[in-house]
């Protein structure tokens, strides 16, 4: 079921799965860089209980060169 379209802030989103993880003031966030850019985009996806930033760009932050392929997190972080 499709929930929303959201525009990344980037060239174009990587493919990929990007990364899931828990934003300290947006809670549960979906992370994805871009091709060809350094942009790294973390997505609201929690519309319960984080209702005004669901399915929204809530940070974008400057990676590393142009473009990376993937985004890992370290599960005791």
């Amino acid at each position: 079921k499709l929930v929303g379209v959201v525009e990344s802030q980037g060239q174009t989103p990587h493919p990929g799965r990007g990364a899931n993880l828990n934003h300290p003031k947006f809670g549960p966030v979906w992370a994805t860089s871009h091709l060809g850019g350094e942009t790294i985009s973390f997505i609201g996806t929690d519309p319960e209980k984080h209702k005004d930033s669901a399915w929204k760009v809530v940070q974008t932050v400057d990676g590393q060169g142009g473009g990376s392929l993937f985004i890992k997190t370290h599960p005791k972080s």
